[in-house]
């Protein structure tokens, strides 16, 4: 296949070049960032003004562009995030213009850089080498590192001071695990103080330093829906900004101080707002509706009064932006590539909401279920066109995330499959505030499950052209553990389940995580197993593996850290020990070389070989791929 018109539909959609994580430099002249136009991810820099792109490794950088760039403060180089075959386990490196690479922080655990000081000496770096994921500074002129923080709960957030003498931090000190505050250390991490933001069991956050170093600009959930504050370290009042109509983020300080970025999310959508920080006024950017995102803090600011903005809608692939404050013009800086596709190829979103309280017409055949309380629950549909057609129901994962209007690669290419997708975004999603995101604590397996068979009960009813013969579960992640769940729970619904990367046995996945993930993901929202174990037990989709009555697929990578690919070889045992035919029954891949997914294109393309191969034999659908 030399020809791109010669490849089939899923190499072509895989091989759609991607920019990833872009970061202005200090002097907002240039952009660093990851792509793939060669075929495989490298990093490239672009200069603001003549649009030129220079690339600077040559295989340097990880295949797998999870992690974010951030520039050297002399904006000589590129510091970056390297593991072993996507296993987390990141040591930091830095590259330079000549394409020379190097490490520069290396630690046992998963190391994750925070900040990079103006002073060109101070990396603030996040490491689980200890075993709790807690902050460290490094001095580049020295070589050294020292451990800042020693906490029992992960430290998140870690940002400094301009003049790097101080440095802000988010973690929990409290018995409520829901619980998060800010901090202010000094740098060697004495002298630590709780701002005390917000309630006990809500979730502060620090986000940027003013650039005087007296204010701090943060994110509070205490009202519900979260929002954007300014908090004066020297009278410690805050400044709280918007209605409190939306959830908002904080993004960073911009234009000297006197403005505010945020992202106002509405409707499965992210919109850029600034704000004045003197009158309060928002102004939203002028965007086609769509999904918005900056980069980190500082490193989104472009010279002239510009910020840099990536842009996405479900027809349309990112674009990177620059925007300018003033005016609101709108410059292209990188456009978004579709390849030999037309944004008419590719399904758009329809978004609808639905009454639920948990408890589907369907029977539940692993955990009966009282009904709960009635919400209103968002998700997405798109259309493939045909007809009859049929159904890919597509949880996401997290479970603290959400659906949005914005391209995703895997929903268009299932829908070049022939099948229509449904996207929900159950109770526990983000976006609707934070008394929705806690309906999930303590009901892993619970209503959030019964929204998703709810969601697909009613595609059924109002779209009388979808075959209920022909829905099928995929998800990945917390999305895979959703694929199990559904299976083993709601078998009546579905001809097919497609678990990747997915969560079987929960008390095993406690044991087995990251620690960070152990505290942040698993006691916040189920407790521990000694707390729960009924729970534990209940909710976890082995104890029902019994009921899988239609053909299921189990994908996972070998070199997952986050899920470790135990959760899918014990589901694999489970499936035998009941007397469960491989090839007949299920179907079992393992990834090599892949952790918790990955961004790299030819893992992608075998992904999607892998999903097309298995919908076309198992559900009798004649794919687009197949037919190329």
């Amino acid at each position: 296949m030399t020809e791109n018109t010669d490849k089939s539909v899923l190499e072509r959609l895989a091989s759609l070049p991607t920019a990833i994580h872009p970061t202005a430099s200090p002097t907002g002249d240039e952009v660093a960032f990851y792509y793939d136009v060669t075929g495989r991810n490298e990093l490239h820099v672009l200069d603001v003004e003549t649009g030129t792109i220079e690339q600077w490794s040559d295989g340097e950088v990880p295949r797998n562009a999870r992690w974010p760039v951030v520039w050297g403060a002399d904006g000589d180089r590129v510091f970056f995030h390297l593991d072993d075959d996507g296993d987390e386990q990141n040591d930091i490196y830095a590259i330079d213009r000549s394409g020379t690479a190097e490490p520069v922080v290396e630690m046992d655990g998963q190391v994750t850089l925070s900040d990079v000081g103006s002073d060109g000496e101070t990396l603030l770096v996040g490491s689980s080498r200890d075993g709790q994921m807690n902050l460290y500074r490094h001095d580049l002129s020295t070589d050294e590192t020292t451990k800042l923080t020693n906490y029992d709960r992960a430290v998140w957030g870690a940002t400094l001071s301009p003049d790097c003498d101080r440095v802000a931090y988010g973690t929990n000190e409290s018995d409520d695990d829901t619980n998060f505050d800010v901090y202010v250390a000094d740098i060697d991490g004495s002298n630590s103080r709780n701002l005390d933001i917000g309630e006990t069991g809500a979730e502060a956050m620090p986000v940027d330093w003013g650039p005087e170093g007296d204010r701090l600009l943060v994110s509070d959930n205490t009202p519900d829906l979260n929002r954007c504050g300014v908090y004066d370290l020297a009278t410690d009042e805050v400044t709280w900004f918007g209605a409190g109509d939306y959830e908002e983020a904080p993004i960073a300080f911009v234009d000297d101080g006197t403005k505010l970025l945020a992202t106002r999310m509405r409707r499965a959508a992210t919109v850029p707002v600034v704000y004045d920080i003197e009158s309060g006024t928002a102004t939203e950017f002028d965007l086609p509706e769509g999904v918005s995102a900056f980069g980190r803090t500082s490193d989104h600011c472009l010279s002239d009064n510009r910020v840099l903005v990536t842009h996405t809608t479900p027809t349309t692939r990112k674009e990177l932006l620059a925007y300018d404050l003033e005016t609101n013009a709108t410059e292209t800086l990188l456009e978004a590539d579709h390849g030999d596709f037309s944004t008419d190829d590719f399904a758009d979103a329809e978004y609808f909401r639905f009454e639920s309280d948990g408890v589907p017409e369907t029977p539940a055949k692993a955990v009966e279920h009282d009904p709960y309380d009635e919400l209103e629950i968002g998700a997405l549909f798109y259309d493939s066109g045909e007809r009859p057609s049929p159904l890919i129901v597509n949880p996401h994962g997290g479970p603290r995330s959400q659906d949005s209007k914005s391209f995703d690669l895997y929903t268009q290419f299932l829908v070049q499959c022939g099948f229509s997708v449904l996207q929900v975004n159950y109770r526990g999603s983000t976006g609707r505030g934070r008394e929705f995101v806690e309906e999930l604590y303590d009901d892993w397996g619970g209503a959030e499950q019964g929204d998703v068979a709810t969601a697909v009960e009613h595609v059924l009813e109002t779209h009388d052209w979808i075959d209920e013969d022909r829905v099928v579960v995929f998800g990945g992640s917390y999305g895979g553990y959703s694929a199990y769940w559904q299976a083993v729970q709601y078998p009546d619904l579905y001809a097919a389940s497609i678990a990747w990367i997915g969560l079987t046995d929960l008390r095993e996945m406690y044991e087995t995580t990251m620690p960070h993930f152990q505290t942040e993901l698993m006691d916040v929202n189920i407790g521990s197993p000694d707390e729960n174990p009924g729970l534990y037990t209940e909710r976890s989709p082995i104890t029902h593996v019994e009921n899988v009555d239609a053909p299921m697929f189990m994908v996972h990578g070998v070199n997952d850290r986050r899920v470790p690919v135990s959760q899918a070889r014990l589901f694999r045992d489970a499936l035998d020990d009941h007397g469960y035919e491989e090839g007949v029954d299920y179907e079992y891949e393992e990834l090599g070389a892949e952790g918790h997914a990955s961004s790299d294109i030819d893992q992608k393309i075998r992904m999607f070989e892998l999903l097309a191969d298995f919908l076309d034999r198992r559900i009798e659908t004649t794919t687009a791929a197949a037919d190329d």
